[in-house]
């Protein structure tokens, strides 16, 4: 699919689309929005009219354009509406996918004819995961001659219908399936086709179920692998390394070291049996007993760790992940069968003494993980869900082994290593930029040299645990006393962007904390990658924003009254 004409003759496009109303283009399915609102995905969104009318309907979306210039003037005549916009294509929609949301509505409006006949199954397959449960997907379909500018292929609603039956989603009926061109195009009329998922479709949750309560159990390492894939799956996304339709890629190294963190506490601390006997662990080599003398936050994703340390934990992290190929992945397998569920590789390289900070790249050297890309999914949309039912499985195995302990010290040693809000750091870039200039608050802008303030957690601690520097900002304390527990909206984020820019130009951009500030952008943000610019963690920021909405749906901040 070519998107140059749409680049070359982007005004003339714009304007033409700007010429119709949502109304008049969409009045054949219209009522079936009724008044319900969610997330919706509008693919190939062009100059945004459907995307802003959407956003005026209460919805949030995420508009798709490839067309570089086209894009640029969507984004413009949408800016302050609760609107995301991302550069991708079908049938792909690879940026989109990393996102892991699953949408109330998808809307491919006049697309669909430019998608050539070999890419359409796989690209209504991509469309039909996508959505939530009892989404509706809606794509029009334009029949007639082409304009001699842009490649258009023929399509039918027979194809979708047949494409439909085999995702078993169900075709829904549309009270008038043909109009006339708005645009009074010779010989060009329109066709509507709508189809709903009546549920998600994967069977990753009764797969989930399986594995946790089901699947037999001589230790609590199937339990702890699930657990540190849905950690990593809901607080560091940005890890990933590849995606397919099948398989979602991740840092072998990052596994290990998630799984460092849940089983420090476990058995240095409380030293609480993990498998029945008195036998050791596999992947408790000497090095393991040595993080004794650190915190699991002294070896979290991003940080840089000294000459010293650095050995220690790496060799750590190398005999986990060893182990954790050669037992939990070996023997977790699909229900009614013996296909593994996950797959590894080990890659060898040598751990030198020298300083070194734990990014993508160097938990990357230790291999690669690979997970079935719907459980990955659903890990990432219902950790909040997942995790306590894992958590729950676990301390009813550790008590079959181990009586004389009560709930209440497995449910403490269970404890994520994160459960630690701590906003130090930030204060003391605080109070060192206000020792030479001033620091303005993100959300009013007043002085905080002038007024009380505090370290504000944009995203809230209490619902998602990250102390990640671009996180925490600065804010007065009437600001983030009034802000409490909520998520800040699209549009008082948006407003708050030159201020968080500059915070972080002012008190880390060039400063010792820079490596460590993208470190953790790179991991917690989606589709920020590699991208090393203040810009693009905010962008990041605006899509982990509308993720955690979807996912927790967290009320909302519109700001000062």
């Amino acid at each position: 699919m070519s998107h140059e004409p749409y680049d070359k003759n982007a005004q003339k496009f714009f304007n033409q689309y700007q010429s119709l109303t949502f109304e008049q283009v969409h009045s054949d399915w219209l009522s079936l929005l009724e008044k319900s609102s969610g997330l919706a995905l509008d693919v190939g969104a062009g100059s945004g009219r459907d995307a802003s009318a959407l956003a005026e309907r209460g919805w949030d979306v995420v508009a798709v354009e490839p067309a570089t210039e086209l894009r640029r003037l969507g984004e413009a005549a949408t800016a302050r509406k609760s609107i995301q916009w991302v550069d991708d294509s079908m049938p792909d929609l690879g940026e989109i996918r990393k996102l892991s949301y699953r949408f109330d509505l998808i809307l491919v409006s006049a697309v669909w004819m430019h998608v050539s006949p070999s890419s359409r199954e796989r690209a209504f397959r991509i469309l039909t995961e996508l959505l939530a449960p009892s989404g509706m997907l809606v794509i029009t379909l334009r029949h007639g001659p082409g304009d001699g500018e842009r490649v258009f292929h023929e399509v039918s609603k027979a194809e979708l219908d047949c494409f439909a039956q085999n995702r078993a989603v169900m075709p829904v009926p549309v009270p008038a399936e043909n109009r006339a061109d708005e645009l009074k195009r010779s010989g060009v009329w329109w066709e509507t086709a709508v189809y709903r998922l009546p549920d998600d479709g994967t069977g990753a949750l009764p797969t989930l179920r399986h594995i946790i309560v089901n699947d037999n159990k001589s230790s609590t390492y199937k339990l702890g692998l699930l657990r540190t894939l849905v950690r990593m799956a809901d607080s560091s996304p940005g890890l990933i390394l590849n995606r397919t339709d099948e398989w979602v890629e991740v840092p072998l190294g990052a596994v290990g070291l998630f799984w460092l963190m849940l089983y420090h506490p476990l058995i240095l601390q409380h030293q609480l049996r993990q498998a029945p006997g008195s036998g050791g662990y596999g992947f408790a080599g000497d090095e393991f007993y040595q993080l004794a003398q650190m915190t699991p936050l002294d070896f979290r994703v991003g940080l840089s760790l000294s000459a010293e340390h650095a050995p220690v934990v790496l060799k750590a992290i190398r005999t986990a992940a060893a182990n954790i190929l050669k037992n939990p992945a070996r023997y977790t397998t699909w229900p009614g069968s013996n296909r593994t569920v996950f797959e590894g590789g080990v890659s060898r390289f040598r751990i030198r003494n020298e300083a070194v900070r734990l990014d993508r790249e160097t938990l990357a050297r230790f291999g690669t993980f690979r997970v079935p890309a719907m459980l990955w999914d659903t890990f990432s949309r219902y950790a909040c869900w997942v995790e306590p039912a894992i958590v729950n499985e676990w301390v009813n195995l550790m008590g079959s082994w181990e009586a004389r302990y009560s709930s209440d010290i497995y449910h403490r040693a269970l404890q994520w290593a994160e459960g630690r809000r701590d906003t130090t750091l930030v204060r003391q870039l605080v109070d060192q930029q206000l020792q030479t200039g001033h620091v303005e608050c993100v959300w009013t802008a007043s002085d905080l040299g002038r007024v009380r303030y505090d370290i504000d957690h944009c995203f809230p601690w209490s619902r998602w645990n990250n102390n990640d520097l671009w996180n925490l900002l600065p804010a007065s304390q009437r600001a983030n006393v009034a802000k409490s527990e909520k998520l800040p909206a699209d549009a008082l984020l948006k407003e708050a962007r030159p201020r968080v820019l500059e915070w972080w130009d002012q008190a880390i951009i060039g400063t010792e904390r820079e490596k460590q500030f993208f470190a953790e952008a790179e991991a917690a943000l989606p589709l920020l990658g590699a991208s090393q610019s203040a810009e693009s963690v905010f962008e990041g920021m605006l899509q982990q924003r509308l993720r955690l909405k979807t996912n927790l749906q967290l009320a909302e901040w519109m700001g000062m009254q």
